[in-house]
């Protein structure tokens, strides 16, 4: 099904935290309409009903399901709610976007992707870095060769933020930074592990670090936490030949690339001394990523393309975040993933 016959005609369920400035975007989109908004709670529903004075409200997803002008549902509840939501979605005809991370195991996500496929219907998830201007333009350096050849990279996603009752912050923040890891370095990790602790609800640790190898040879360092004095949304890359940044708390530096490292000095027995360069920080747009995803997502239902941040992608996301749970679950232990076979 595609969308030729007008705008594409979209209901967000779930609006709790995130699906308002979901609705939002897709109520401001060129070629979208909202026409749905659900949430169980009554109190939500009154709140945004002004917001969205052309958009129909209900606290039942049966409507939307049953709703033959409605071309996708976009799912921003809770993450054990994803997979039977998508599910009936994708069941009803509806193309489907899920916020991160698409389900909680890789059978879920295998399940969902397939649904999708069966039926010739959009699946995209929510991970919305990918769309960031700025990971955009250090994916793009990245790729140039400017860097020369990438060792390592790590993330900082630190904050002193709200107390999640069930969620860990390595499947509540690690999923963006994941994402994003392996849209940068294009390969999956062999091995991971992680060890994180709960301070402040056993059981949920607000304190996350993360180590994965990947067969390249090069590592990535994850530090994730909602109990800290710092906020942190940084990505570092460290190449051969350069380095770079990405720091999404910075108003206008988003992307710094740095000239330093070793060059070796053949004079003095070949060994390695340091260079200290320019420091360059590349435009980067700041049109809003949440504008920028969603319109991609209804540019995708519109023309049956296959989105970036797509089925394939988000199974990616979740084997990763599965198997550094069973380290987290096993104090630090080394958990090896297998290599997924192409198509």
């Amino acid at each position: 099904m595609t969308a030729e016959h007008g705008p594409v005609a979209v209901g967000v369920v779930g609006l709790g935290y995130w699906g308002p400035n979901l609705a939002r975007n897709f109520s401001g989109l060129d070629g979208c309409e909202l026409r749905w908004c659900c949430d169980r709670s009554e109190e939500q529903l009154a709140r945004w009903r002004q917001s969205f004075p052309g958009t129909l409200f209900t606290s039942t997803l049966d409507d939307l399901l049953a709703d033959d002008g409605l071309d996708a549902i976009v799912v921003a509840t809770d993450v054990p709610s994803h997979a039977p939501i998508a599910l009936a979605a994708l069941g009803a005809g509806k193309h489907c976007f899920v916020e991160k991370p698409l389900s909680q195991s890789s059978a879920e996500a295998a399940e969902i992707g397939a649904a999708a496929q069966g039926a010739g219907l959009v699946l995209m998830v929510g991970h919305l870095l990918e769309y960031h201007p700025g990971v955009a333009k250090l994916k793009e350096i990245v790729e140039s060769g400017e860097l020369g050849d990438v060792r390592y990279v790590y993330s900082n996603r630190l904050n002193l933020g709200k107390d999640r009752q069930a969620e860990n912050a390595l499947w509540s923040l690690g999923a963006h930074d994941i994402s994003v890891l392996l849209h940068l370095l294009e390969e999956e990790p062999a091995e991971v592990l992680a060890r994180g602790e709960s301070f402040l609800r056993e059981g949920v640790e607000d304190v996350v670090f993360c180590y994965l190898r990947f067969p390249s040879g090069r590592i990535a360092h994850m530090h994730l936490s909602w109990l800290d004095p710092h906020k942190e949304r940084r990505f570092t890359v460290v190449g051969s030949r350069r380095m770079a940044t990405f720091d999404d708390m910075e108003l206008e530096r988003k992307v710094t690339v740095y000239d330093k490292g070793f060059d070796r000095d053949f004079r003095n027995w070949g060994e390695y001394i340091t260079r200290s360069g320019d420091v360059m920080s590349p435009q980067v747009s700041n049109e809003e990523p949440l504008r920028i995803e969603c319109r991609h997502f209804v540019e995708c239902v519109a023309t049956g393309a296959e989105p970036h941040s797509g089925a394939a992608s988000a199974l990616r996301t979740v084997r990763v975040l599965e198997a550094l749970q069973r380290s987290l679950e096993t104090g630090g232990a080394t958990v090896q993933l297998a290599p997924v076979a192409a198509g």
